[in-house]
């Protein structure tokens, strides 16, 4: 199930009266509880090889003094190639294949950057500038979203 589907979900029984919704498509059981106590939805995907990853939100952070200060990342200089779709990231186009790129690689525009796979569909992402990779910042086998920032290239 894609995660726009997920997001419809969420957002029915959040606007809704509905308490729970459960939804199995294919092989994946998809159970969405809304609870009153809790201002939060609460998700939980099963996967057919019997591993379950449990999405849930984020927690509440406790109240932080009032005297200490808030650090406020740096945002990245350069050229920020962003994410095109939701889908999977990844660096090389097997497992145990060499990364299309490494920080400090020298790319010209149109060398390809990563894969995003996509319902089944392996998309590579190409460079539409020439520069060096100075960050990625995503992981490998890391979920994207769509406009999401991937490389910073300098």
């Amino acid at each position: 199930m894609d995660l726009r589907k997920l997001k419809t979900l969420i957002d029915l029984v959040a606007e809704s009266d509905i308490a729970e919704l459960e939804v199995t498509e294919g092989e994946s059981k998809v159970r969405i509880v809304k609870s009153s106590a809790i201002p939060q939805n609460q998700m939980v995907m099963m996967q057919p090889q019997g591993m379950q990853q449990h999405y849930a939100g984020a927690p509440v952070p406790a109240a932080a003094p009032a005297a200490a200060p808030v650090a406020v990342p740096a945002e990245p200089t350069g050229h920020i190639v962003k994410s095109p779709m939701v889908g999977t990231f990844y660096r090389s186009s097997a497992p145990g294949s060499a990364a299309y790129v490494d920080i400090g690689s020298n790319i010209k525009e149109g060398d390809t950057l990563c894969i995003i796979e996509a319902m089944k569909l392996l998309n590579e992402i190409d460079s539409d500038v020439s520069g060096v990779v100075t960050k990625i910042l995503v992981e490998n086998g890391q979920p994207v979203e769509f406009g999401q920032p991937l490389f910073v290239i300098g």
